[in-house]
């Protein structure tokens, strides 16, 4: 039997057998142009051209959102990467929720190429309001924000938590989250982004807050991911944070070469240390999140991985 080594070089080489190209072009849609998604769009559209010596070149697309993301597979090339978390790839491909009647065989053919940092669950306290815990916020006045994930997001586990109806919910943006703590209109909000979020730092910088942490049984209840966000990451964050989040991943199709995928996957894993040094976010991606991959990976994905000895499973194969 042959080794996976073994097997890996023999892979290599084949997929560098022949004429290597002097460019390649790829486009990447992500997000609405005012999100945090967009400008890692951007910061891996740049780690790509400097990361290949200006051989991959990227072109960022604004996106209306995930789901869109998805649909426009059917009439995209081999060129297309885009960003989804995992759950709407697999809705996608077995025709359920928003996806019920817009089937396509082309949803078979998704592929992941790696993780990028997930929708991350924050409930933000000041430490003026005292409260250490989700039993705590009964009373309190919160921002949720609205037409968010993290609005809906947060909604869901109020009313999971049996909150609902005891907690007063705030009439305002999640961008004057900060200036509403600072002057004492709210107790707390609830967003949902990539780690460190700027709002958070900003709040625990000027105001001094408490992240709440979720049990484990707690986490189970919202069906979510679990990720923990390290000690220190936020000012007076002295603990882990323990909350849920929800992964991102870039995909493409099985209609990318083998070649393509596995230059773009080497070059962000190479680049996201460089990435983290401008973005404090890159840093809170890790192998780890490569458990959250629940779909199958690019061939030429896999190629790298096996490459660098991560692990895959049978299913993401």
């Amino acid at each position: 039997m042959f080794s996976r080594s073994f097997m890996t070089i023999c892979s290599l080489a084949l997929l560098f057998t022949g004429n290597v190209f002097a460019e390649t072009r790829v486009t990447y849609k992500s997000a609405k142009s005012t999100s945090s998604y967009y400008q890692m769009a951007v910061q891996i559209a740049e780690a790509m051209k400097a990361g290949s010596d200006g051989s991959i070149i990227v072109t960022v697309e604004e996106s209306q959102g995930s789901v869109q993301n998805v649909m426009e597979v059917k009439a995209r090339g081999g060129d297309y990467v885009f960003t989804t978390p995992p759950v709407l790839v697999r809705l996608a491909q077995g025709g359920k929720a928003m996806f019920k009647d817009k089937s396509d065989p082309k949803f078979d053919e998704i592929r992941a190429l790696f993780p990028i940092p997930s929708l991350t669950m924050h409930f933000v306290m000041s430490n003026k309001s005292g409260v250490t815990d989700f039993s705590g916020m009964e009373g309190k006045t919160i921002l949720l924000g609205k037409g968010s994930f993290g609005a809906k997001e947060g909604a869901k586990y109020i009313k999971l938590f049996g909150l609902e109806g005891k907690v007063e919910l705030a009439d305002a943006e999640l961008s004057n989250a900060v200036s509403a703590l600072k002057n004492g209109q709210i107790d707390g909000f609830v967003t949902a982004g990539s780690f460190p979020a700027p709002n958070v730092i900003e709040a625990a910088a000027s105001v001094g807050v408490t992240v709440l942490s979720l049990s484990d049984d707690a986490i189970a209840k919202t069906k979510r991911t679990k990720l923990v966000i390290p000690a220190d990451t936020y000012a007076g964050q002295s603990s882990d944070i323990v909350t849920t989040s929800l992964p991102v991943v870039a995909y493409t199709t099985t209609q990318m070469d083998d070649k393509t995928a596995y230059e773009l996957t080497k070059t962000y894993w190479e680049q996201k240390k460089k990435m983290g040094a401008g973005a404090a976010w890159w840093d809170g991606v890790n192998e780890g999140l490569m458990a959250n991959i629940t779909g199958k990976i690019h061939t030429g994905a896999a190629i790298f991985y096996d490459e660098i000895g991560v692990s895959l499973t049978d299913a993401q194969r």
